[in-house]
């Protein structure tokens, strides 16, 4: 009979406020944040420090890399490690579209001003940009040669208007900033001028400034001209020998080394000067406040600089004041008879006369990411306010708010003597500062206490919430005490303390150890615990009542015995039956004493590097032991035999639990994967995983119910016991299609990458598993529908030679007839079943001759106006993809002459439909406005007007 095992799913992850990876915005309001946490993402409320929602893809177990919000409120773009890209509705928390293009990290996304256009840039150097209401890519454009680091639009074209004007700005590591001309689709303009990196960009609201920013102290600065955005192609197009005189002169000053750029007739964008910042370090983000009154430069050096933006009076008086010291100056160094028309003349406004540093915003961490609140988009807003509010975002698992007070508009910076930024709110207390290392759960599964360097939390496993949060030294190791109403933590420095979790308190630090604390275990009668440390020497602490504040007594630990050890005890623990105790030690050996009189029973030795951790079965008779030479290995406790070594990991073992009652073990290493194993076969049952980073402990309740790790992304993950029963060869065939699926999406890649030519714009997709899998439902649908038609077919031919005799009737297919669908509409619901963001690459599976099943019934569908406006997409790209082939099939001029006609009535249809409805929505719209505005009437000016509109009575004298 096979054995059959139950299946761990995932069923939470707490303990991550904000990851590294990405990026944290607001939300419209101002209220919630949208924070990435390693791969989903986070919607935190700010003030009251809680989490509203989680938005997870089942599917994806990718890190989230970039977040950008939405104009129309409610969509917010996700960008993956993977390449994906998801929208996620603010309201529904539900994913709305999935869009697949990269072959990279996405590093920069941004919605165009309509919010229904999407451009995404990637490490893969390309930029992408996506049709949001249609679904689908639109083009992809190809000209840099590194990681993509910002985009931003410019103009209000529409780019899914092949007529329309607009225009994307991009940025790259290859130290180039390009503009893209979307009607053309290809680049008009390339800057040149930065010797290094450019790590971010940042377009004014108004589309007049472009600030970039690199490794340097300086911030770069230009000027879109607007007009000459208009008339880019006619100078293109007009004047190409005086474009050629201007580069050979833009070559000759490189080949040179001036670094001063001379602008070209057709440049929009112009060198407007550089701003010293604050810093020197690595610029991270740089942002422009929605009044285009500030900008925001945040570095790595823990300081976000705000810079002021000048307006055109104070840059006047500025201009002013300069020359009018000028005059002075002359007047100094002259005869005392200097004018006005000998002083040196004053130069033109630059950059850094506009922006002026305003404040500083000092973090206490490395900053990854910052953004302004939308709801002060406007002056008006932000004067009632008094001040912006900036959602910071750092490296050490927290969230911060700060308030960074402006000066009225009527007064200077100096004037207002502004108090420094002050933080409103922060999100720190739901998480880690620092990496958990060590993990302990309470007796009743109930608590789980995970200690990081200088904090110790309790959470409850369950829910996800932290329960306490309570400041420790360097922990190493944890546990509960008997009760579960104390917590022992080992330190680096030495020492044992003990917490109160009722009060929330530490009670009692023990000097422990002359080196770091790196295990501890409770034995088995709950009267004792054992420690061990860097001095060579295992502890033995007895349990005592000593009395505590008031009438209460409380427990503490009191030194008993020590047992001396050759080397650096690294791991103990007590066996079940309290008969005997394992130690690792450094020199890759692990000891096995009596518990009672501390005699030596046992060498085990075997492992070529130092055993980490190790665990004994609940029966006493198998101990585990995992090393950093990535193997474990399974002993017996009754001659000290190896029974199996296992490789169990790619990379070094960090710890092994045995699951109560059975002989089943987990196993958790650096290479990021939790695996479950069974001692008695040496089989492996199940892979529970990737995290996203090294596991450094792992806890697991009573029963096996559930398992709980942590690691380097300090996050906690929880995988519950299901009833779902596992075998192993089920198991081990999964494994092997997500290898091959692997394989096929690698293949893909490559052989795109081979594929790819010279061209700056190309198609936008991605093949994928999922678009493999699509093509094939197409494919067996063809299939299907192909000889359900055929059998009617003959029948029909077979009636027309006998009509005397009436054949049978073919027997319909059991799908169609249980669908109640005919071939034809049964492909069309296949087809609209895949997703629009994969029609365009499940269709490139389909072979010629089914291409041209396909067509068949598009001209059907054609003829019944079906889905005219997927049928017009299907057959578009079907002509262009293969039109050498169709021309060169004569048999298809028919069909495609049928088509033709089919479809020009439908569109006509649909066109009159929708001119019907936009006629409507523009009445309706008449009579709100109409209804819902009121007219408000000055009296005394209608008064006046009355009367100077009566004429003066005149006085006639009549005579009798």
């Amino acid at each position: 009979m096979v054995k059959s095992y139950l299946r761990y799913e995932a069923q939470s992850t707490f303990g991550v406020i904000c990851s590294a990876g990405g990026n944290a915005v607001f939300d419209h309001s101002g209220r919630l944040s949208i924070t990435p946490a390693l791969d989903s993402v986070v919607v935190w409320d700010i003030k009251k420090a809680t989490q509203v929602a989680r938005w997870k893809d089942s599917d994806n177990t990718a890190e989230v890399t970039c977040i950008a919000r939405s104009a129309n409120d409610k969509d917010f773009a996700v960008g993956y490690a993977d390449g994906s890209i998801r929208l996620f509705d603010l309201q529904t928390n539900a994913v709305n579209v999935v869009l697949n293009g990269h072959r990279g990290r996405v590093t920069a996304l941004q919605f165009d001003a309509t919010g229904t256009v999407l451009a995404s840039g990637a490490r893969d150097t390309d930029v992408v940009v996506w049709d949001v209401v249609g679904e689908v890519g639109l083009y992809r454009l190809r000209g840099h040669k590194d990681e993509i680091t910002g985009l931003a639009f410019v103009g209000s074209g529409d780019a899914r208007n092949a007529g329309a004007a607009g225009y994307i700005v991009s940025s790259s590591k290859d130290t180039l900033v390009k503009l893209w001309d979307l009607r053309a689709q290809h680049c008009v303009q390339t800057l040149v001028t930065h010797r290094s990196e450019v790590w971010a960009l940042a377009v004014s609201p108004d589309a007049r400034l472009l600030v970039t920013a690199t490794s340097d102290a300086d911030l770069h600065v230009w000027t879109i001209a607007a007009d000459r955005l208009d008339s880019v192609e006619t100078q293109e197009q007009g004047s190409v020998e005086t474009q050629a005189q201007e580069i050979v002169e833009t070559q000759a000053q490189d080949s040179t080394g001036d670094q001063t750029t001379t602008p070209r007739s057709w440049d929009a964008i112009t060198e407007y000067g550089t701003v010293r910042r604050s810093g020197s370090s690595r610029v991270v983000d740089l942002r422009f406040h929605a009044s285009g009154q500030f900008l925001a430069c945040l570095g790595t050096d823990r300081v976000a600089e705000i810079f002021r933006v000048r307006t055109h009076h104070e840059i006047k008086k500025k201009m002013e004041r300069r020359q009018r010291r000028n005059r002075e100056k002359q007047k100094k160094g002259g005869d005392g008879s200097g004018s006005d028309a000998e002083a040196e003349p004053v130069r033109s406004i630059t950059a850094a006369d506009e922006l002026a540093s305003f404040q500083l915003v000092r973090t206490s961490a490395k900053p990854v990411s910052l953004d302004f609140d939308p709801a002060d988009s406007d002056t008006a807003a932000l004067v009632r306010r008094g001040s912006l509010r900036i959602l910071l975002s750092q490296n050490n698992n927290s969230l911060h708010v700060w308030s960074v007070a402006v000066p009225p508009p009527d007064k200077t910076t100096k004037q207002a003597a502004l108090p420094e930024p002050s933080l409103l709110n922060s999100v720190e207390m739901a998480g880690h500062r620092t990496e958990p290392r060590a993990l302990a759960l309470s007796s009743d599964n109930e608590l789980v206490a995970s200690a990081a360097s200088k904090s110790l939390r309790i959470w409850n496993p369950q829910t996800g919430a932290c329960v306490r949060t309570l400041e420790c030294g360097t922990a190493l190791c944890v546990v509960f005490l008997p009760g579960d109403q104390i917590v022992a933590v080992g330190t680096k420095e030495g020492t044992l303390e003990l917490y109160d979790i009722a009060a929330a308190a530490r009670v009692e630090t023990l000097d422990a150890h002359d080196g770091a604390v790196w295990t501890i275990d409770v034995h088995p009668d709950r009267k004792s615990v054992a420690t061990g440390g860097a001095d060579k020497a295992v502890k033995f602490w007895s349990l005592e009542l000593v009395a505590g504040a008031g009438a209460r007594r409380r427990l503490t630990l009191e030194h008993v015995r020590t047992l001396q050890m050759a080397d650096d005890v690294l791991a103990l623990r007590f066996s079940p039956d309290a008969r005997l105790v394992a130690v690792a030690l450094l020199d890759a050996t692990v000891k096995v004493f009596y518990a009672d009189s501390l005699k030596f029973f046992l060498s085990l030795y075997g492992h070529k590097l130092p055993v980490v951790s190790l665990d004994i079965s609940s029966d006493s008779t198998l101990l585990v032991t995992g090393s950093a030479d990535k193997s474990v290995k399974l002993w017996g406790l009754d001659f000290g035999d190896c029974h199996r070594s296992l490789p169990a990991h790619a990379e070094p073992v960090t710890t092994v639990r045995f699951v109560w009652g059975t002989h089943y073990f987990f196993s958790a290493a650096k290479d990021r994967m939790l695996v479950q194993w069974d001692a008695d076969n040496f089989q492996r049952i199940q892979k529970l995983g990737p995290c996203h980073g090294d596991v450094w402990a792992l806890a697991v309740a009573r029963h096996g119910a559930f398992v709980i790790a942590s690691s380097q992304d300090r996050a906690l993950r929880v995988w519950a016991k299901t009833e779902e029963p596992l075998f192993l060869e089920e198991e081990r065939e999964r494994e092997l299609e997500e290898m091959f699926d692997r394989g096929l999406e690698e293949a893909a890649d490559t052989n795109a990458d081979a594929a790819d030519d010279e061209d700056e714009a190309q198609r936008a997709g991605k093949a994928t598993v999922e678009t493999l899998k699509a093509g094939e439902r197409i494919i067996e649908a063809l299939d299907l529908a192909d000889a359900e038609r055929a059998k009617w077919t003959d029948h029909a031919a077979q009636l027309r030679r006998t009509p005397h005799i009436v054949p049978p009737q073919p027997e319909a297919n059991p799908i169609l007839a249980f669908e109640k669908l005919s071939p034809e509409a049964y492909v069309l619901r296949t087809v609209e079943r895949v997703r629009a963001a994969d029609l365009d690459d499940a269709l490139l599976v389909l072979s010629f001759p089914r291409v041209l099943s396909l067509l068949e019934y598009i001209d059907i569908w054609a003829r019944r106006e079906w889905n005219t406006p997927l049928t017009c997409r299907v057959l578009f790209f079907l002509l262009r993809s293969h039109q050498n082939q169709i021309v060169a099939t004569r048999s298809m001029r028919s069909r495609l002459d049928s088509i033709r006609r089919s479809l020009r009535s439908g569109v006509a249809t649909q066109r009159d439909q929708i001119g019907y409805n936009l006629a409507a929505l523009t009445s309706l719209k008449t009579e709100w406005e109409a209804a819902a505005t009121a007219d408000f009437f000055d009296e005394a000016a209608i008064q006046n007007i009355q009367d100077s509109q009566l004429k003066k009575r005149k006085f006639v004298g009549l005579k009798a």
